[in-house]
């Protein structure tokens, strides 16, 4: 399935009065698995501000021990801090990089912002080196702005 094609169906979930927020954020999280090979573990992480840290929210794939990263450790916490997208092709060549599993090659995340302030973001790992283009960027920017009408 297309990003063109997604990005509607992730637009029916996020208006869907029948779902909770949480319920909406782990369906979107199933349809991009479902949608696109080499997503291979798709999830969001919120931000606490005071505690400059951020916390595993819903995500679909293998279960992972990194509940809560600091800002600025990992390419999450780097999210954090920076404000921007960050696409690492290949994460064996990333010195800041929280390995979550051997079969993890490349990871994407974009922050989702609300109101100017980054409360969190979407974090895709794939199994693939280098799967990931500007066009994924995009998409994922999409789908944040989708979200962010949630709060």
């Amino acid at each position: 399935m297309t990003f063109q094609e997604l990005q509607p169906k992730v637009t029916e979930i996020t208006i869907n009065s029948a779902l909770t927020r949480d319920e909406k954020l782990l369906a979107i999280c199933q349809l991009l698995s479902d949608s696109i090979s080499y997503y291979n573990w798709v999830g969001f992480y919120f931000a606490n501000h005071e505690t400059k840290t951020l916390h595993l929210g819903p995500y679909v794939g293998a279960e992972t021990d990194h509940t809560v990263i600091p800002f600025g450790k990992g390419i999450c916490g780097q999210v954090a801090v920076s404000n921007n997208n960050f696409v690492v092709p290949d994460v064996s060549a990333q010195d800041n990089y929280i390995a979550c599993s051997f079969t993890v090659k490349s990871e994407i995340v974009v922050p989702l912002f609300v109101n100017g302030l980054n409360i969190g973001q979407i974090d895709i790992d794939s199994h693939v080196i280098d799967p990931f283009t500007e066009e994924d960027e995009k998409f994922l920017e999409f789908v944040n702005g989708e979200i962010a009408k949630l709060y």
